[in-house]
């Protein structure tokens, strides 16, 4: 399952999960999503790398629904069809990357989750990408949503 689905992301990196790992969980990448996690790969993880220049994998990409279930996701979490990551980029601040992302990028959504503004390494950034992309952006804390990042 190392097949690439960019030039730096993988099918692997796409099913990872030490969640399921540690709980026995199979959270292999069905085919029907590889064509959705392709897309993340090459119009979100590829431009941020290159932005940044930082190699980085992310936090959770493919939910299966026992992964899901398990770790209490939303039923309609996008990561359930691999078209949502959460991403996390070593030395730089998650909002700087969801600022660089909502300017940069065209996306499904942009949520900034659990950032606390005086811990730049706090929370991290979730992006979904779709086939009819809304560009919506958000900030989660404490079980709300708001709109924007700020």
């Amino acid at each position: 399952m190392s097949q690439n689905l960019s030039a730096h992301f993988t099918l692997r990196e796409a099913a990872r999960s030490d969640y399921a790992a540690r709980h026995g969980i199979d959270n292999t990448l069905p085919s029907i999503y590889y064509d959705n996690a392709r897309a993340i790969a090459e119009n979100i993880l590829e431009p941020v790398r290159l932005n940044f220049g930082i190699p980085f994998s992310p936090n959770s990409w493919y939910r299966g629904g026992t992964l899901n279930s398990a770790i209490g996701g939303s039923k309609k979490s996008q990561h359930c069809t691999a078209s949502a990551v959460d991403i996390e980029i070593p030395s730089i601040t998650n909002m700087e990357l969801a600022i660089w992302i909502s300017e940069n990028l065209t996306f499904d959504q942009l949520i900034l989750e659990c950032y606390t503004d005086n811990e730049p390494s706090s929370g991290w950034v979730h992006v979904s990408y779709a086939k009819e992309n809304r560009n919506q952006i958000l900030r989660y804390n404490n079980g709300e949503y708001k709109q924007g990042l700020m």
